[in-house]
């Protein structure tokens, strides 16, 4: 048996991931067309796939990060700065574009007279107050519940304090680092089997026949994603790089926009993105830090839908909009979105908190978070492809000049 295996095994090795994620994205269509219950049945391939990828990323980022900055060498560089900077000025100019997009092709939207039953955020300083208690959450909670902040925040705390440990101490977060990305990459080789049942069961229940009642929402939040993803976010590193920014953004929206698009969760793709920062040969104690917190932070395509939405509620209402408050909005989206959990559909309750900078009512800014959930098959996976490979786009670009200023 083992002899039989053999051969199939390495064609399978010589089968690069992406091709093999797409052979399960179009097996997953074919078993959804051909055989609806049997798609449903298989969802739980799908669900398992993401589940071991939530189940894994905090664990990995914890001691990823503890061990990085534990085992930092005094006199080595990092290049969190320019991380930030990139991820501060690609969220702003998505809630621009965003915004220019809704003024030039507004959408109108059919509110009904129910409301969904959802708790969003009561104003911006709620989301500011929810940042800061999981800043200081319980470590134990914090990778229980997948809280980023929190996990964050914990392991620079401890990376800091074993900075002083001994070197067989040290020795053993490495080592623990390298026993979880093994894990990882584990996980991460079963992607094609998690793709193919998560389209599979999406397809056979939803299907696109709710989608086309929206398809002009839709055509502008996915255009002005695919704006800043082929535009405005080649524009950012091509300041950083000096050089042709499309082959590392393709390189980035292939490797880890496509799982992001399917696992539709910016946190389970962190694994994702620590293997694509490995592969591009990246300086490891940066990307084992900006990974994960870009995507806790780095949120524009959250901006773009939270500013979308809005803005297709304030034209649905008939409501004057002037500059100064269209500016504002793209501020308070942006930092609204940096608050957006990393994961499906996080940014959807952050609507009502925008829609109040126009008075609009909770209960119809809810009705604005539905529509957002019957859309959410396409929007949230084009917004978590988005988010999650720029985390990765941004992270390249910013060390890979830092090295060229080196040279």
């Amino acid at each position: 048996m083992s002899q039989a295996l053999h051969p199939a095994l390495q064609l399978l090795n010589r089968i690069s991931l992406v091709t093999q994620i797409v052979i399960g994205l179009l097996a997953g269509i074919a078993l959804a067309y051909v055989a609806p219950q049997a798609a449903l049945s298989v969802g739980f391939i799908g669900n398992v796939f993401v589940s071991a990828l939530k189940a894994v990323a905090p664990i990995l980022v914890f001691i990823l990060v503890m061990a990085s900055i534990a085992n930092h060498q005094h006199g080595q560089q990092t290049h969190i700065r320019p991380i930030l900077l990139m991820y501060l000025l690609g969220t702003f100019s998505a809630a621009l574009v965003a915004v220019v997009a809704s003024f030039a092709f507004p959408s109108a939207l059919v509110l009904s007279s129910q409301a969904a039953e959802l708790s969003p955020p009561g104003g911006i300083g709620e989301v500011l107050k929810t940042l800061l208690m999981n800043l200081v959450d319980n470590p134990v909670n914090a990778l229980l519940r997948g809280n980023f902040i929190g996990i964050l925040a914990w392991a620079i705390g401890l990376g800091f304090a074993f900075r002083h440990a001994s070197a067989g101490s040290k020795q053993l977060l490495g080592d623990l680092s390298n026993g979880v990305t093994a894990i990882v990459k584990l996980v991460i080789r079963l992607a094609p089997l998690g793709i193919f049942g998560l389209v599979a069961a999406t397809l056979a229940e939803s299907g696109f026949d709710a989608l086309l009642g929206y398809l002009h929402l839709l055509v502008v939040l996915v255009g002005c994603m695919l704006l800043v993803a082929l535009v405005v976010n080649p524009v950012l590193v091509y300041w950083k790089i000096r050089r042709n920014p499309y082959p590392l953004v393709f390189t980035c929206l292939r490797e880890s926009g496509l799982t992001a698009f399917f696992t539709r969760s910016s946190a389970a793709n962190i694994p994702v993105n620590l293997q694509l920062c490995q592969r591009l040969g990246l300086h490891e104690e940066t990307y084992s830090v900006s990974i994960p917190l870009g995507a806790t932070i780095n949120m524009a395509g959250a901006a773009i839908t939270i500013s979308v939405l809005t803005l297709a509620a304030v034209h649905t209402l008939n409501i004057a909009v002037d500059l100064p408050t269209a500016l504002l909005l793209s501020v308070l989206a942006s930092i609204s979105a940096c608050g957006a959990s990393g994961v499906a559909g996080g940014s959807l309750l952050l609507i009502p908190l925008a829609c109040s900078l126009f008075g609009i009512p909770n209960d119809v800014a809810m009705q604005v978070v539905a529509i957002g959930f019957i859309i959410g098959i396409v929007q949230d996976s084009a917004e978590t492809a988005l988010n999650s490979s720029t985390d990765a786009l941004f992270t390249a670009a910013a060390c890979m000049a830092q090295e060229k200023r080196q040279d």
